[in-house]
């Protein structure tokens, strides 16, 4: 019952952070949230030891692509629990009471999402961080946070309602066919009997939708104000966990179509969100002011090459499932990074935040660092994943996308480094000093930077063995 226990769990913890009210229990709350993340670390980390059959009539399992999204999302939850501990010690609007049961409820709702194999089950999981997100945005109780937390409903609502029609169409799609409505197993040992029309309408919808919930351009509009908003450690969760599983929604679709043999249809489709969200964010990049708002459209970057990789197949697939786990681990990096700038300077804006390898010398360098590794730059692991999506772009006879993707990116990397620079080694205002930094504050981004270095040089044997199943599953394969 580890699956069961991985939803519940988080869940549970969450209804007893929101009963108890008093400002006495903050730090029980705060040991609770600890205590449950490392609980959950620890059984994601028993399923690679030993997988756990499918529960609940198979709606609910641990597949390769499933558990590499699971383990990513427990592995960036823990990393920011231990952040939370640094940040509520600073921060306790509301005494952390709707901060700690919202965030173990967004860890009840992205488990279930990772580990749905009922499309329906899957959909109500997204729809639930949803709900779970947003107290986290409207945090500081200001203008400015309201009207993001009313944006990220609003569009969330209109995508997550795409989605559901998509469900609709896949269902009718369905009908009369063999095996259980939505289960994904059965979706995909009778693919090519599903109704032609419907699943091409099913595709659309749902990646329409879930790719609202990822950020894909022209969906994308939520995620400058969403992220620049909310505190900076549920930023790096949505950029990193959230973002992860919307993929695994449209990844969930793009194995039903491929199966069913619509390649020729579904891949054009996938191609073009992945570089319109690619020239989107190289367009927007250039010129902003606000560090959290860059990670924003540099979050719209990696999701266009997400689903860039999966519509070019073939080592493509790889190449995204393994860009899933890099960018997950790298954009929380960053986020945690630019929480402790937040925290010592009240602003996320360049211009306050001069000369951080002085002023906050780990931070400044950890931030220094994260620039080189979100922008794909050797050794750090994007660097390998990105390759892996320009060999595909290649190998598939498409030079053309491989220029396009090395020109949004070279745009890219210089927009991102002309802030970051400036922010690390430019001249800090005449007072400023150096500034503590918490080991609470640093154990997460340190933690990630180290894992991001890792996979730029060495994947470990079971990792290359899922990244390789998930690959295959999606139609393509391994380099």
């Amino acid at each position: 019952m580890r699956l069961v226990a991985l939803c519940a769990l988080p869940a549970l913890a969450a209804a007893m952070a929101f009963a108890t009210s008093a400002r006495r229990f903050v730090r029980w709350r705060i040991g609770v949230l600890v205590a449950v993340a490392a609980t959950h670390l620890a059984l994601v980390a028993t399923l690679w030891i030993v997988p756990a059959a499918p529960v609940l009539g198979g709606w609910l399992a641990a597949d390769a692509l499933g558990l590499i999204v699971l383990t990513l999302t427990s592995v960036l939850f823990f990393a920011a629990t231990l952040h939370a501990v640094g940040y509520l010690r600073r921060e306790r609007q509301r005494g952390g009471r709707v901060f700690v049961g919202g965030l173990l409820g967004f860890l009840c709702a992205t488990s279930l999402v990772a580990l749905s194999q009922h499309l329906a089950l899957l959909w109500v999981g997204l729809e639930a961080t949803t709900f779970t997100v947003a107290p986290l945005i409207f945090h500081r109780h200001d203008r400015r946070s309201l009207e993001a937390v009313w944006k990220y409903l609003l569009i969330s609502s209109v995508g997550i309602a795409l989605a559901l029609l998509g469900l609709f169409f896949l269902a009718t799609a369905q009908t009369g066919v063999a095996g259980r409505p939505l289960v994904l197993s059965d979706l995909l040992a009778h693919a090519r009997d599903l109704h032609p029309a419907w699943l091409h309408a099913a595709f659309l919808f749902l990646l329409v939708g879930f790719g609202t919930k990822m950020g894909l351009a022209p969906m994308h509009t939520w995620k400058p104000d969403t992220y620049g908003e909310a505190p900076s450690l549920v930023s790096g969760l949505m950029a990193g966990a959230l973002t992860s599983c919307a993929f695994l929604g449209v990844a969930r679709i793009t194995q039903v179509t491929m199966a069913a043999r619509m390649g020729p249809f579904v891949q054009p489709v996938l191609v073009g969100f992945g570089l319109l969200s690619l020239a989107v964010a190289a367009i927007f990049i250039i010129g902003q002011g606000d560090v959290k708002r860059l990670l924003a459209y540099s979050s719209v970057e990696h999701m266009g090459l997400l689903v860039l990789g999966l519509g070019l197949g073939g080592i493509g697939a790889y190449g995204t499932v393994l860009h899933v786990l890099n960018n997950g681990l790298a954009k929380a990096w960053l986020f945690l990074v630019v929480g402790n700038v937040v925290l010592a300077t009240g602003s996320s804006a360049a211009a306050a935040n001069r000369g951080l390898v002085r002023t906050l010398p780990i931070s400044g360098a950890l931030l220094v660092l994260g620039l080189f590794a979100v922008t794909g730059s050797p050794p750090f692991g994007l660097f390998l994943s990105e390759f892996t999506i320009l060999r595909a772009a290649f190998g598939a006879g498409h030079p053309w996308i491989a220029v396009l993707m090395l020109l949004f990116l070279a745009i890219i990397f210089v927009g991102m480094a002309v802030m970051i620079l400036e922010m690390a080694l430019g001249e800090p205002e005449p007072r400023a000093g150096h500034a503590p930094e918490s080991w609470w504050l640093l154990a997460g981004p340190v933690g990630l930077a180290a894992a991001v270095l890792l996979l730029g040089v060495y994947i470990p044997g079971p990792l290359q063995h899922a990244l390789t199943i998930a690959a295959t599953a999606l139609g393509g394969t391994a380099p």
